[in-house]
């Protein structure tokens, strides 16, 4: 029974490991499609009833957010994730990070220091991306 135990957990863990790197590899590719305009690998990795939660509250659906990087209205020049902190269930994982991000909106420069949160779940297509939401991190200075 303890070998049988062990087994289990072994197994569980390995599982848990698996969905861990298949979930920090779909989110470097998401940071990566979004600094190269690469709209073919974010219509992979977003879900069909994405919610894309800005920090000034602009929330976009997926055709939008595409739409907008495709025409240049946003483009990002760094996104820089850092502090991961991982929530995994059966299907679905929350992903909070702290982000540097460069962008330019609507031809004006910007940088921000962001809290991101990330709901990711599993569909046959693979991780994507269902809801993200930020708020900027305020300079104590």
């Amino acid at each position: 029974m303890k070998i049988k135990l062990t087994i289990f957990i072994v197994f569980i863990s390995i599982t848990g490991f698996a969905q861990t790197s298949f979930l920090k590899e779909a989110v470097t590719k998401l940071d990566k499609a979004l600094t190269t305009a690469d709209t073919t690998t974010l219509k992979q990795l977003l879900h069909k009833d994405l919610s894309y939660g800005h920090s000034n509250a602009w929330i976009e659906n997926k055709v939008e957010m595409i739409h907008h990087l495709a025409s240049g209205k946003i483009s990002y020049n760094k996104i820089e994730n850092k502090d991961f902190i991982w929530t995994a269930a059966k299907d679905w994982v929350t992903v909070r990070s702290t982000a540097s991000i460069d962008y330019v909106l609507d031809g004006k420069a910007g940088a921000l220091n962001l809290h991101i949160l990330q709901v990711w779940i599993k569909t046959n297509r693979g991780w994507q991306l269902l809801a993200r939401q930020s708020t900027k991190i305020e300079d104590k200075h």
